[in-house]
């Protein structure tokens, strides 16, 4: 059962209707309500009772609006429902969205509608004319509101002001924005180009402080301005506008353009190189404005190939092929043929397309030179890999050498040297220092006498040599060395 409560300021009324918001504290949740007559004397049975949520069931209220005629214009404020409001059921206000009825002050008026921002400027209007104008608040996707009571008033006539840029328009292409304005000033004059982010338009409020200046388009005296460095990496819409200043600090606003970048931008013609290979006809395809621009990547870009034979009697119509890679492959070529391609980029999210790429030409291979490449290339590749075994060879041998003559030495000392110090030698780059007696060799240099002389005082040599155990060695007693 539910426990149910009674509603203050609704019980024993006359009429037929109760205000029963006190009651309510919560809007997205659902309430039940139910009802029944009384008399002074009986009771009805309670009614069925009525489902409902606050917010869904509520209907959006009129906005509230002020409106200021001046030079030709007029500017209206708008404020969302329930701004005076202690509590709200509508807590954002960047929700409402704003529809305009505007029609002159006559019999036979038409009505013009057109979305408006909370603070607007209504243009194209007739000076010294009456115009009345109603607002109706809305949030897209869900409900209307009610329009605000008719409000009416008297447009004045336009000064013109030479000093305001005039002609104020948007070039781009592929994704480098520009923007041109015309001066009628004939003295000195500076320009200032300012931008406004489109999302603060919804914030009620003074915009005045909202506009940035583009960097690099402070106090210019040309009119034109690159604002290139104010796009980001995921393009939003934005509103631009131009202050001139006189020499005399005299200032005047040129009229907003909105941009909307992926909608005004122009795709350029895309870059193509061509190649063949074997029956083959290969298309490499860059981006507009190059491989590295990414700023295209939005557009989901696709690619029309057209290629034809180059010949004199050119009766056959071009063919095309649409890709979505930047390669593409054409296949069933004649041999021995001119032909020409050239490349398109275009998206169809935005429906846009570029310009076709310059035309690249190239031939096709005859029937005869397909054997002879395939043959040259399988020789050259032969040959490559040969030279290249036979280096790897002889660097293996090369190394094998060294390693073998380092620790396998294929010479070794004389026996009388290699047991001298009682120790074998191993590889003669492998020695330890080891304690050593200093020695000599003397190489005797034998002549026909000293022969003689050995031979008749032999005896006599042996027996002094065994008795002193030196070897003589003095060039003044023997001459001989």
């Amino acid at each position: 059962e539910m426990e149910w409560k009674e509603l203050a300021g609704c019980q024993n009324v006359t009429g037929t209707k109760c205000d029963f918001s006190s009651a309510i504290t919560d809007y997205d949740v659902e309430y039940h309500v139910r009802l029944r007559a009384e008399t002074t004397k009986d009771k009805s049975p309670w009614s069925s009772y009525l489902e409902m949520i606050p917010s869904e069931t509520a209907e959006i209220g009129p906005p509230e609006i002020e409106l200021q005629s001046t030079n030709g214009v007029i500017i209206i404020k708008v404020s969302p429902p329930e701004a005076n409001q202690a509590q709200k059921m509508w807590i954002d206000d960047l929700s409402f969205n704003y529809n305009l009825v505007i029609w002159e002050n006559s019999s036979n008026a038409e009505l013009r509608k057109q979305r408006i921002f909370p603070t607007d400027t209504i243009n194209d209007l007739a000076p010294e004319t009456t115009y009345c104008l109603k607002v109706q608040a809305y949030r897209p996707l869900e409900k209307e509101g009610l329009f605000s009571p008719i409000h009416c008033v008297k447009t004045t006539r336009k000064v013109e002001d030479l000093l305001c840029p005039t002609n104020v328009r948007v070039s781009a292409l592929d994704m480098k924005f520009h923007l041109h304005w015309n001066s009628q000033y004939k003295e000195s004059v500076r320009y200032t180009v300012q931008y406004l982010l489109a999302y603060l338009k919804n914030v009620p409020g003074d915009q005045s402080k909202k506009w940035l200046c583009v960097p690099g388009c402070e106090n210019i005296t040309n009119t034109k301005c690159n604002f290139t460095s104010i796009i980001p990496s995921a393009p939003g819409f934005y509103y631009l506008r131009v202050q001139a200043m006189s020499e005399y600090n005299r200032s005047c606003l040129s009229n907003e353009v909105k941009i909307d970048p992926l909608v005004t931008n122009e795709i350029g013609p895309p870059i193509i190189k061509v190649d063949i290979s074997d029956v083959l006809l290969h298309v490499q395809i860059s981006p507009p404005g190059g491989s590295e621009n990414e700023a295209l990547r939005d557009y989901d870009l696709s690619y029309r190939v057209l290629y034809w034979k180059n010949s004199s009697n050119n009766e056959e119509e071009a063919k095309m092929k649409v890709v979505k890679q930047r390669i593409a492959t054409i296949s069933d070529l004649t041999p021995s043929t001119l032909y020409c391609v050239k490349v398109q980029a275009f998206s169809e999210a935005y429906n846009k397309s570029s310009y076709f790429s310059k035309e690249e030409c190239i031939r096709t291979l005859g029937d005869k030179m397909l054997p002879l490449i395939i043959l040259a290339t399988f020789l050259g590749a032969l040959i490559a890999v040969l030279v290249m075994a036979m280096l790897i060879l002889f660097v293996l041998y090369q190394a094998y050498n060294k390693i073998k003559y380092v620790f396998f030495p294929s010479c070794h000392p004389p026996s009388n040297i290699e047991d001298l110090g009682g120790q074998p030698f191993g590889s003669p780059y492998l020695l330890t220092e080891e304690p050593t007696e200093n020695f000599c060799v003397i190489e005797s240099i034998i002549t026909e006498e000293t022969k003689e002389m050995d031979f008749e005082g032999g005896q006599h040599s042996k027996q002094s040599n065994r008795d002193s155990g030196n070897y003589s060695n003095d060039d003044d007693n023997s001459g001989v060395k």
